[in-house]
């Protein structure tokens, strides 16, 4: 996975709360290879029964402005996958499911709280349509239908997006401590070391 500092791109309204899951990719698409791609599966249901739905209009949305409990549900990591293979980088919510914002972050996908009253100036100046978006991860800043918003974010999380680590790839850069330990352990305590 690559890592990214600042998006150009743009950003669409979902006007919706409690977006789980189950929603963002339906389980029966989930036997797919992911080499393939799930972003064909993204929001299918819904995508299936509208044919004006915003991801139908705009395809090329690489930011999401939606409303509370995104991502909500089961744990499926797919969920991101079919954000991320659509091209979503960001998303812009007042809450997110915690094992979906952890798994986001491990894919090159930004869940971005905001409170509730910017979400929604921001869905009412996007309506339908998809509008310019900026978003400067070091900054902590994005710019969407010209309105400016702030956002924290975990440094460690900041980390893992600008440098496209997941959770395997940020504890391998602690690779020398961890084989100092490791020598150190082996040899005040051999009894409890593994016989090669």
């Amino acid at each position: 996975m690559s890592g990214w500092s600042k998006i150009e791109g743009r950003a669409v309204a979902l006007a919706q709360e409690n977006v789980d899951t189950d929603q963002l990719i339906p389980a029966r698409f989930m036997s797919a290879p992911r080499s393939e791609g799930y972003g064909q599966f993204l929001l299918h249901d819904a995508r299936q029964d509208d044919n004006v739905h915003v991801l139908n209009l705009h395809p090329g949305a690489s930011v999401l402005v939606t409303r509370r409990n995104f991502g909500s549900g089961s744990s499926r990591e797919a969920a991101v996958y079919a954000l991320v293979d659509f091209g979503i980088k960001a998303v812009f919510a007042p809450s997110f499911g915690d094992i979906f914002a952890g798994n986001a972050v491990n894919n090159g996908l930004l869940p971005a709280r905001l409170p509730e009253e910017q979400i929604e100036a921001l869905i009412s100046a996007i309506g339908s349509n998809d509008v310019a978006a900026t978003v400067d991860l070091a900054a902590g800043r994005a710019s969407i239908a010209g309105q400016e918003v702030s956002f924290e974010i975990d440094p460690v999380w900041q980390q893992k997006l600008v440098n496209g680590w997941d959770d395997i790839d940020l504890t391998a850069q602690h690779q020398e401590r961890i084989s100092t330990f490791r020598a150190a352990r082996a040899s005040q305590h051999p009894w409890a070391w593994p016989a090669t």
